[in-house]
């Protein structure tokens, strides 16, 4: 079958969780499949990203959006009714390009990763799938509740335009997917229970346990720039770490990953350490004692605590991330809803190691039993085929 993916960002290197899931859904689609990757991009690619595509896909096209083009697409959005991001990433002569890529190609499917591409195929007379992969009006809502006060207007503004925009944009769609039941459930539109569940895996041929000296105590690993992440580091630094360092004053905290904000950076100190981009970020992971991600906002599943927990590192969560995992609280992953609650469960996997050891461990099993990019994407591809399991 010849599969049209049209992406949102180009999916190397696999620093962001959309790229990660598109790089391996792509991976194993192509097993069985002729894959034709278009990919819109906004920054400059190195080469060997595109060579990463190349022995997976018959075709890659990249089509570059100015930062003129965005702004100008962004202002006809707020006139519109769409919603911001969506305009972000429209382009009237993108989508002349891509109309005619696909009419070159005649593909027997059009796979969307995210609403940020709908508008481009969203009336193609041929059977389509749209991967909403998170609920972007929730993660925006619960953004709100924390951003300064002068952002409020804005994400309640965008807010209620993604609301309006996931509700309509389901009927364009044949397939409908998502990463979880919770995000699924959060989804407005009334027939949201045929959209179907198709989860992350993880590579545990790559994330796999490493025998390496600890350097770190804690560690939070992320794309440093995405607003979630930003805000559970400082979380972590502000409120989690000072408690622990009432009982515990040595704990040093790693905060690991590409673009780090400003606030993230601002956080640095003799105690927190603000690494940037790392090459293999399995050194991070590996180097640490416990893993960490107190997720206060944001939607889906957290790549990172399938990573951490396939390389055996015990971590802590919070009900909000976990409740897309659904490991078992207490036995393969610990969980806080407070800063006080998060600093009581660093303390004691530091005080004792034999009980770090036995959630490390569950969480490897868990991981190990759940989590598989091959039984993940054989559900999309049958999806896909119109083969509904």
């Amino acid at each position: 079958m010849k599969i049209f993916v049209l992406l949102s960002r180009f999916p190397y290197p696999l620093e962001k969780g959309d790229k990660l899931r598109a790089y391996n859904q792509l991976k194993q689609l192509s097993k069985n499949n002729k894959i034709h990757l278009c990919a819109l991009n906004d920054i400059r690619l190195k080469s060997e990203y595109l060579e990463a595509l190349d022995p997976i896909c018959e075709s890659v096209t990249v089509i570059n959006l100015s930062r003129l083009s965005i702004m100008i697409n962004i202002v006809r959005a707020f006139f519109s009714g769409k919603p911001l991001q969506v305009g972000y990433f429209y382009n009237c002569r993108a989508k002349r390009k891509i109309q005619n890529l696909i009419k070159s190609i005649n593909p027997d499917h059009i796979y969307c990763q995210l609403i940020r591409v709908s508008e481009y195929v969203k009336d193609l007379q041929i059977p389509k799938t749209l991967d909403y992969q998170d609920v972007f009006s929730k993660g925006v809502q619960r953004r709100s509740q924390t951003a300064p006060f002068y952002m409020k207007p804005l994400l309640m503004f965008e807010y209620k335009r993604l609301l309006k925009y996931e509700k309509l944009i389901f009927d364009y769609f044949d397939h409908k997917t998502i990463i979880s039941i919770p995000d699924r459930d959060l989804i407005p539109h009334p027939r949201r229970e045929e959209i179907e569940v198709v989860i992350n895996g993880v590579d545990t041929e790559f994330f796999k346990p490493m025998d390496v000296e600890k350097e770190y105590d804690l560690v939070f690993i992320g794309n440093m720039g995405y607003p979630p992440n930003v805000n559970a580091a400082e979380y972590l630094a502000k409120e989690i770490l000072p408690l622990v360092h009432k009982t515990h004053p040595h704990v040093t905290l790693t905060l690991a990953g590409a673009t780090p904000h400003p606030s993230v950076f601002a956080l640095q100190n003799e105690k927190v350490h603000v690494t940037g981009f790392v090459e293999d970020i399995r050194e991070c992971y590996a180097k640490a004692r416990i893993f960490i991600a107190p997720m206060r906002i944001g939607t889906g599943l957290q790549n990172k605590l399938l990573e951490a927990m396939a390389m055996k590192i015990p971590s802590i969560t919070s009900a909000l991330a976990n409740s897309a995992l659904e490991a078992e609280i207490d036995r393969e992953i610990l969980v806080g809803e407070s800063a006080q609650d998060f600093a009581i469960q660093i303390i004691r996997l530091l005080e004792d190691k034999d009980y770090a050891d036995g959630i490390a461990e569950n969480g490897f099993r868990f991981v190990h039993a759940r989590f598989d990019w091959t039984a993940a994407t054989k559900k999309l591809e049958k999806i896909i085929s119109n083969n509904l399991p």
